[in-house]
């Protein structure tokens, strides 16, 4: 092949890459624009203590959606993105898998609710809650998630628009005309998370026959499980810290707390679409990420943009605090003092997918299991020790630096582990086979 030739084949690849994850972009951006909307009519439509309870259910509610279906959408995806004739196969197991996990999903929802909940939120409105995400807003993800997996990231980007626009108008809707009830706006909640997942699911879903076929099933079950745990412990020390928040602070404080997290998880938006298209070059390619040239580019890369996004929405507010309501307003101060953790968070969340798209899912439930317990232990220690909020938002920048620094030894620890394992193997290892139907 020609210098040309090998020329023109990388710039097309490098195009496609280009293409693909400014599909991808376009999506988080329309996202992130909506989301913005969205967060200003909810968090000044209810009072701060309320928005602190909503967001706190939300997350719970987060976390539980992936204990729902015990993971099968990984063996979909993969599915999706290596072999699109099973998809229809996959489809029926995850269906199934996700009637199946609906009783133990609802056992914890309770034991949740009871812990934290209870005195503080009504049980109607915090099922209600419950229901939008892991009923509505999962199925509209594992519609884009599948698309995303076929290559369609245009059409996963239109998906994760119009779902955030379906939400944005009804939080607009409850801003202007409800009476501002917490059991209101979980009942408005819900009813938009369910259309937006009926239209995806109608509109934009692969029509295959949905054949179910338990013993192809079965082969994935150890896969499934293994993302399920691992996506409920990445999201359970994620979202851990609100509530902890509630917990130690009340209401309010994790209303003030909430409102901060929620701008910081606007400035992830782009790096999460970034990381979309790793976990697939990874997957196809498990020697792109081989060297330490690529790896440290790749996380200075995701730092800055992080830390970017949050300088960019910090000096804004700073500068006009009242530009996203009055209830903004009392956080708006508190933002550039966690200017760091949307750096050191999206950093374990890309850890997290390293370890996801090389296979190596029992030590990703062993790093989350071990930052869960971490980060309960740091924000135990600074929701206690530092009485003035300013001092312990502070604070998080170190705790959360203390968390990545930790997710990254484990990971590339696990990542040369695996090749040297490989070479001293030699070129007869079986290891990089892949497993049969």
């Amino acid at each position: 092949m020609s210098r040309i030739a090998v020329l023109r084949q990388t710039l097309k690849g490098d195009l496609s890459a280009v293409r693909d994850y400014a599909s991808l972009v376009s999506g988080s951006l329309g996202r992130m624009i909506l989301s913005l909307g969205y967060f200003v009519c909810v968090a000044n439509g209810l009072t701060i203590g309320d928005f602190g309870l909503f967001a706190t259910a939300s997350a719970t509610g987060v976390m539980l959606s992936r204990l729902c279906g015990f993971g099968f959408y990984s063996p979909l995806y993969r599915t999706a993105t290596v072999r699109p004739r099973l998809i229809g196969t996959y489809t029926a197991g995850y269906v199934a898998a996700s009637l199946a996990s609906l009783p133990l999903v609802a056992l914890v929802a309770a034991a949740f609710y009871l812990a934290v909940f209870a005195g503080e939120m009504g049980a109607l409105a915090f099922a209600l809650v419950l229901g939008a995400e892991i009923i509505g807003w999962r199925s509209l993800e594992i519609v884009i998630i599948v698309n995303n997996g076929l290559g369609r990231f245009g059409r996963g980007a239109i998906l994760t628009i119009a779902g955030t626009a379906i939400k944005a108008l009804a939080a607009i809707g409850f801003w202007l005309l409800s009476d501002g009830s917490l059991l209101t706006w979980a009942a408005l909640y819900l009813g938009a998370n369910i259309v937006s997942a009926i239209g995806a699911a109608v509109l934009c879903y692969p029509r295959q026959r949905l054949r179910f076929r338990p013993k192809l099933y079965l082969a994935r079950w150890r896969d499934s499980v293994s993302v399920s745990g691992a996506d409920v412990v990445f999201y359970l020390q994620s979202d851990l810290d609100k509530l902890l928040v509630l917990a130690f602070g009340g209401p309010a404080v994790a209303g003030i707390y909430a409102i901060i997290m929620r701008l910081v998880d606007l400035t992830a938006l782009p790096v999460r679409s970034f990381n979309t298209l790793i976990v697939q070059k990874i997957m196809k390619t498990p020697a792109f990420i081989g060297s330490w040239k690529k790896r440290i580019g790749i996380e200075a890369l995701i730092a800055a943009v992080s830390t970017g996004g949050m300088l960019a929405l910090g000096g804004f507010l700073w500068v006009f605090p009242a530009a996203l309501g009055a209830n903004v307003a009392d956080a708006a101060p508190l933002i550039l003092l966690a200017l760091f953790v949307p750096a050191f968070r999206n950093l374990v969340e890309y850890e997290n997918e390293l370890l996801y798209a090389t296979g190596k899912t029992g030590i990703r439930v062993s790093l989350l299991a071990g930052l869960g317990v971490a980060k309960a232990g740091l924000l135990a220690v600074l929701l206690t020790h530092f009485e003035a909020t300013r001092d312990w938002v502070l604070a998080l920048n170190g705790c959360f630096a203390i968390l990545w620094l930790g997710a990254a030894f484990v990971a590339y620890t696990a990542l040369d582990w695996e090749r040297r394992r490989a070479a001293r193997a030699g070129p007869f290892s079986l290891s990089g086979l892949q497993p049969g139907e």
